[in-house]
């Protein structure tokens, strides 16, 4: 019996070692994405990605801000899909309604903001990119539970 609980620890662990390291990639590459599209947009647009809320100022949406909100949400959202997972047998299914909820909700503060239509733009499809690499790859790497 010692022999068959050894035998299944490693693959267990070695399922969820793979887990984390393809979410952590995750993470990575949506970072990586919005930083990319930042890059090819800031010339295109040919001045910064700046947006004014509604009584403040003028807020310059550069590169370290748009990494960190990324890197920000993106852990949030890992975070939420481990503890759906561990609450749950449905934890991949709701967080995935969650995450597709709030990413349709982030395009209102895009269209709330005052900014040029390039810029807007550009942030819709930064948080494209954000749902395009963690939808997915979360939803294909969900902690299966056994019956």
């Amino acid at each position: 019996m010692t022999d068959v609980v050894q035998a299944q620890t490693p693959a267990v662990g070695g399922a969820t070692a793979r887990r984390r390291r393809t979410r952590a990639l995750a993470v990575l590459g949506a970072v990586v994405a919005t930083a990319l599209i930042w890059v090819v947009a800031e010339p295109l647009l040919g001045n910064d990605l700046v947006v004014v809320q509604p009584g403040q100022p003028a807020q310059d949406l550069g590169l370290a801000a748009v990494a960190v909100v990324t890197l920000g949400v993106a852990l949030l959202g890992w975070a939420a899909l481990a503890v759906l997972e561990r609450l749950t047998r449905h934890g991949t299914l709701i967080w995935s309604v969650l995450a597709a909820v709030v990413l349709l909700l982030s395009f209102a503060p895009v269209a709330g903001v005052e900014a040029t239509a390039g810029t807007k733009v550009t942030l819709a499809v930064m948080h494209l990119a954000v749902g395009a690499v963690l939808l997915p790859t979360f939803w294909l790497t969900a902690a299966r539970r056994r019956p």
